[in-house]
């Protein structure tokens, strides 16, 4: 049988969407606006969308006249976010740490902690040179990750989260400096279902560490979706800004 990667199982599936349903999107909105008004883009520029989902950032950026183009591993978001295509707006099925496009785009972007999802250090440094490679000289990438210390000084080992009929039943540890998160819980025919998310625990210096390999300078970091300062101690998000 065919090997999938937890990512590729969990984010496709029915029960993702449903675990996170209230994800703020007025949160997101002014996330992206702050994020333009610091870039400061040119009028058509052209950006990536790297881990996109079904496409809700890329059409945030789209809608303020940039040419977005969004790649994700899974086949169902894709075809889901393929519905809401334009002229300046376009969706692909793609393996974030192959190559894409190359000296391509003004802008890349990988947010809510799309990266950080393979065991070998190795897949970490081919994604972080894909993303280097499909920008132009100069190019910036921004990525939106989570803090890892703030995430340790509030960790919760065990919840029970309600979405409706269905009751999550959620644990967490770390292991091999990754965060663990194991999603359980009964499905609408009474069947048990398992999921599980690892996210690396890189901290601002691995991502340095990383980049630099993939030719990449980090040139601001911020800790929040507001883009006050970033405290390794405090902030609820690490959103760093490379520069290639």
């Amino acid at each position: 049988m065919e090997h999938t990667d937890w990512y590729e199982n969990w984010f496709g599936s029915l029960y993702y969407k449903i675990l996170y349903q209230d994800r703020d999107e007025l949160e997101a909105q002014e996330f992206t606006a702050n994020l333009l008004r610091y870039l400061q883009p040119m009028a058509g520029s052209t950006m990536l969308d790297i881990a996109c989902g079904e496409g809700r950032f890329a059409v945030e950026l789209a809608e303020h006249g940039y040419d977005l183009t969004g790649i994700d591993i899974s086949h169902l978001a894709i075809e889901k976010a393929k519905a809401q295509e334009n002229d300046h707006l376009h969706f692909y099925v793609h393996d974030m740490r192959f190559p894409f496009y190359i000296n391509y785009f003004d802008y890349a972007f990988n947010f809510f902690t799309s990266f950080g999802y393979f065991t070998r250090d190795r897949d970490h440094v081919l994604a972080a040179k894909s993303f280097a490679a499909a920008l132009k000289k100069s190019g910036i990438l921004v990525i939106d990750y989570l803090n890892k210390d703030q995430v340790l000084d509030n960790f919760i080992p065990e919840e029970i989260v309600h979405r409706g009929s269905y009751s999550f039943h959620i644990t967490r540890n770390v292991e091999r400096n990754h965060i663990l998160k194991t999603i359980e819980f009964t499905d609408a025919d009474n069947k048990p279902r398992r999921y599980t998310e690892s996210v690396a625990a890189f901290s601002l210096s691995d991502f340095i560490r990383i980049f630099k390999q993939a030719g990449l300078s980090l040139t601001g970091t911020f800790g929040n979706y507001k883009l006050d300062v970033y405290d390794p101690l405090t902030s609820p998000r690490m959103i760093m800004v490379f520069k290639k």
